[in-house]
């Protein structure tokens, strides 16, 4: 078998930066989990003449863990209500621990985008499955656009006073 420069390192022109992937998942887990059904059992048949109003938010939590290694959480919060009853209250915090090799100034935009992109299918599927074994029709969640929440975040900075670099920053979705 012939030498190629993918399969042969020494052949590389790089000094090994390239071979590492951007992200690496490295763990991901639930962090906390709370659901609450506080009308049932009388709620299911409020519920067949009417649809719950729900509200959902979405929160993105960062902490250093060690150089170049960082926890994400991602939380999501849904609030149904009916009228002026609570039909089910479920929060949900999934974090990741991710390394991260790239550019200081491209950290991040990774630890707030693409990291929670990477968690936000298993947070949507953890509540679509709580809420079916809740009694109610999963909660199947459209999509995040994680890029407009960073730049929101971004600019509320800039109309601030400029912050301090710290280890955890937050950005929410319900601003």
């Amino acid at each position: 078998m012939a030498d190629t420069p993918e399969a042969n390192p020494e052949n590389s022109d790089d000094d090994g930066a390239q071979g590492r992937p951007p992200i690496t998942i490295n763990a991901q887990y639930i962090k906390d989990l709370s659901f609450e059904a506080p009308g049932a059992p009388g709620i299911f048949q409020v519920m067949q003449q009417k649809q719950p109003d729900i509200s959902v938010s979405v929160d993105i939590e960062a902490n250093t863990f060690e150089q170049n290694v960082f926890e994400v959480i991602l939380s999501i919060s849904a609030h149904a209500t009916l009228e002026d009853d609570t039909v089910f209250l479920l929060e949900l915090d999934y974090a990741g621990v991710f390394t991260l090799n790239a550019e200081p100034d491209h950290i991040h935009p990774l630890v707030y985008i693409e990291c929670p992109r990477l968690l936000f299918p298993f947070s949507r599927a953890i509540l679509a499955n709580v809420t079916r074994e809740g009694g109610f029709p999963p909660l199947m969640l459209g999509t995040v656009d994680f890029v407009a929440m960073f730049q929101r975040e971004l600019q509320n900075q800039s109309t601030e006073a400029a912050p301090d670099e710290t280890a955890e920053k937050r950005i929410d979705a319900d601003d």
